[in-house]
């Protein structure tokens, strides 16, 4: 996700007391539990991802019943437009929930998704809806394994080393490769960082839907010649 300056504010507020897991996303806002926090380190990690806004829009409607009343979706994703295929793709008003509470209350929440998938429509939108099963993957493993990595400052010639190397494998994996380059081990562990970085900045490739190990296959994404 790129650092975006038009941050805009939610249109609620996260009560004090309101949940016993609250907290800040950098650059993204406030989460209410695990699971929206989670989801938040997806779309932080997505450089497909201009903007993201939690508590975008209060949705104003008649429940089944007939009696008015406002839902309020967890978040809204807006993608960049100098990215393809980013630029193709509509933004996500989005509700994050277990499915355990799906169940509880599903009832109301029929007639707030329903209200919601009109309202997005509308807007030129789509409406998701994840749960744990979406959100809690291999890939949420890893990236939060990454993420950490992507603000370390590596020297430049490692850099160079580890991406012409790869290059000239054209599919390896962090072992092989590293050994290939460096034979001191003591060297190998702080190769190891650079690597990571690499990664995580998409530099060097990996199916992140997968396990990460030193044993994944990896491949350039840059071409240096």
């Amino acid at each position: 996700m790129q650092m975006n300056s038009q941050q805009k504010k939610p249109v609620r507020k996260i009560a004090i007391g309101t949940s016993s897991i609250r907290g800040t996303i950098p650059t993204l806002g406030q989460y209410e539990s695990s699971l929206e926090r989670d989801f938040m380190e997806l779309v932080r990690f997505d450089s497909n991802v201009e903007l993201y806004t939690p508590q975008p829009v209060k949705i104003s409607f008649h429940d089944r019943a007939g009696r008015k009343t406002t839902y309020v979706p967890d978040g809204l994703i807006e993608y960049r437009h100098d990215l393809f295929p980013a630029s193709e793709l509509k933004p996500v008003l989005c509700e994050i929930k277990y499915r355990d509470d799906f169940r509880k209350d599903w009832k109301r929440l029929i007639d707030c998704f329903k209200a919601a998938k009109l309202y997005a429509l509308e807007q030129g939108w789509v409406f998701k809806v994840y749960t744990e099963f979406e959100i809690r993957t291999n890939y949420l493993k890893n990236i939060k394994f990454l993420i950490e990595y992507r603000n370390e400052i590596s020297p430049v010639s490692v850099e160079d080393n580890i991406l012409i190397k790869l290059e000239e494998l054209r599919i390896s994996d962090p072992e092989t490769l590293l050994v290939s380059l460096f034979r001191d081990p003591w060297v190998r562990a702080d190769a190891i960082r650079v690597l990571w970085r690499l990664i995580a900045l998409r530099r060097i490739g990996c199916d992140l839907t997968e396990v990460l190990t030193m044993r994944s296959k990896i491949w350039t994404m840059e071409s240096r010649s």
